[in-house]
């Protein structure tokens, strides 16, 4: 049974294996967007941009906490892999 679905599942090859790419596409863009290092990257370019006077004190509050959200984020998709694999 196994051979004969994929034989009938051979159309879809293609579509499956542009599927698949697209998956490892956003699991990267995921892991770099959640990555911790380059959360702390942003931060210390906000603080520059703040030290700069580039941006304001409340510009600085707004994106540093959407960044710390997104870091804290990052650190619970990363401890709930850990914790489902071991």
């Amino acid at each position: 049974m196994g051979l004969l679905s994929e034989v009938l599942m051979l159309p879809l090859a293609p579509a499956r294996g542009s599927y698949w790419a697209i998956r490892q596409v956003v699991a990267e863009a995921e892991r770099q967007y959640y990555d911790p290092a380059n959360i702390r990257a942003e931060l210390a370019q906000l603080e520059r941009r703040l030290e700069a006077g580039e941006i304001t004190e409340e510009e600085f509050d707004v994106q540093e906490d959407a960044l710390l959200d997104r870091m804290e984020i990052g650190m619970g998709r990363t401890g709930s892999t850990d914790n489902g694999t071991a």
